[in-house]
């Protein structure tokens, strides 16, 4: 399938998404802070990343910009994961760069359906 690249600094999180993709046939890489995911994503040109944007050492919405600003991975689509879901935080993750939004606790069958999507672009 899809070589994704994960950035979560939650063990319990990263864990389950990440089972739950490697079962679904994708290869995933997990980095547990922005910056390692940047430096990841720089490195290893990921299919697709899944952001959480509370994270140590650079937050999400930083790594976003930082990724879309970076001719060699602006292309890579960006779905973020964020506990943050009240008014205008959908909009907030749009404009730092993600492509998509997931709202905790992530809801696996939508968030497999917008990987997909994304996938199929």
């Amino acid at each position: 399938m899809a070589r994704i690249l994960l950035v979560e600094d939650n063990e319990t999180n990263s864990d389950m998404l990440s089972r739950r993709l490697v079962k679904r046939g994708h290869d995933v890489s997990i980095a547990v802070d922005g910056q390692q995911g940047v430096d990841m994503a720089a490195a290893d040109k990921p299919e697709l990343i899944l952001l959480d944007m509370s994270l140590p050492v650079m937050d999400g919405w930083e790594a976003a910009r930082r990724l879309k600003d970076d001719p060699g991975t602006s292309e890579i689509p960006i779905i973020a994961l964020t506990a943050h879901a009240m008014a205008g935080d959908r909009e907030k993750t749009l404009e730092a760069g993600c492509d998509e939004y997931e709202p905790k606790p992530i809801d696996i069958k939508r968030l497999t359906s917008k990987i997909d999507e994304l996938l199929a672009k």
